[in-house]
């Protein structure tokens, strides 16, 4: 059964209620901006409809050893939200009766949830699903001795590993995440690397994720890729495959920051203006549907944190036939302006 006690998930100061206001009204109200919906006509692109589904992303709790401040899920140690067996068991059916080619595990810190593994074996053992990617934060492997053999779990269920590591030095790393994250996140990636993960000719896939740390959007991704692996090999003999940038969103943690630090109109001023139609045809909205820790099903785990959910009267993973998503209007609000910006961005990095 759905959980309907929690409607409303906490951001920091700012509730869900808040944060819609705050991305709906001022600037956007008073026809300073063009709301996300008035700009994609204005540039003669029709409503962002679902496609075939590709991939299903699950959001399995909130629970994280870290406590990030560019988190979009508010994730921490505090957090006991969890995904029941229920929930999972319902993910595995829908894997099941539908040809899903991705299922992407996040969190918080997915690792934390006392099933993952055995969701993550059946997954392997049940499905047809080709690709199971987990996004680990890296430091969880050395968190607790329950959690040191990680690494050869991933490796025996064959998963890709996509991490965040927000810069390839300890300063800007660490006031992004947290004392200490940088060594810990060095030592876990060469526990990676020992098992062959982001080695030449292995097929264990090892991505690392880049975040802005302030106010603004990334830099170009494959300039940015290059410096990593020649830093990060130079100075740890680190090899990983790809990098991905991702814009920060204006929702949560990093809403609050905008707000707080007086940016928020600056930012919002800098995503409309680099709006690139090119970036629409890629938006991972399209493919993908995300199923939150309750089970209700949304567009993209962006939408999850602002709990838009999917346009459809059966919303759950228990009432909701997935395939008939196809050619469904996805919801959309001015966040989505961060998915559109500049070379746009994705759970997999830049689409443009």
């Amino acid at each position: 059964m759905i959980n309907r006690t929690n409607k409303i998930i906490k951001s920091g100061t700012m509730d869900v209620s808040t944060q819609l206001e705050v991305l709906k009204n001022g600037i956007f109200s008073n026809g300073k901006l063009p709301l996300f919906k008035d700009k994609l006509k204005e540039v003669n692109i029709p409503d962002i409809k679902k496609e075939q589904l590709k991939i299903l992303q699950l959001n399995i709790g909130y629970m994280c050893n870290q406590t990030c401040s560019h988190c979009h899920v508010d994730a921490g140690p505090s957090r006991k939200e969890m995904m029941s067996k229920e929930v999972l068991n319902m993910c595995l059916n829908h894997m099941i009766k539908n040809k899903i080619e991705t299922v992407d595990i996040t969190g918080g810190a997915p690792e934390m949830h006392p099933n993952f593994r055995w969701f993550v074996k059946s997954i392997r053992e049940k499905t047809e699903v080709d690709e199971i990617i987990v996004r680990s934060n890296l430091t969880i492997i050395l968190a607790n001795k329950k959690f040191f053999d990680l690494p050869i779990f991933f490796a025996d269920n064959r998963i890709h590993i996509i991490s965040s590591l927000p810069f390839y030095n300890k300063e800007k790393t660490d006031n992004q995440r947290g004392k200490g994250v940088f060594d810990k996140s060095i030592l876990a990636l060469k526990k990676l690397n020992n098992v062959g993960y982001g080695k030449a000719k292995s097929n264990l896939k090892l991505d690392l994720v880049y975040n802005p740390s302030g106010a603004f959007l990334p830099p170009n991704q494959s300039s940015l890729e290059i410096k990593f692996k020649e830093k990060l090999y130079n100075n740890f003999k680190i090899e990983f495959n790809h990098l991905f940038t991702i814009t920060n969103l204006p929702i949560s943690r990093f809403l609050d920051y905008l707000i707080a630090s007086e940016n928020y109109e600056e930012y919002m001023e800098t995503l409309v203006n680099r709006f690139n139609p090119n970036a629409t045809k890629e938006l991972m909205c399209k493919n993908t549907i995300s199923v939150s820790w309750e089970g209700y099903i949304y567009d993209c785990d962006f939408n999850q944190m602002l709990d838009l959910k999917i346009n459809s009267k059966t919303n759950t993973v228990f009432n909701c036939k997935i395939e008939r998503l196809v050619d469904k209007k996805v919801e959309v609000s001015q966040h989505c302006y961060g998915c559109t910006a500049g070379a746009g961005s994705s759970c997999q990095g830049s689409i443009a």
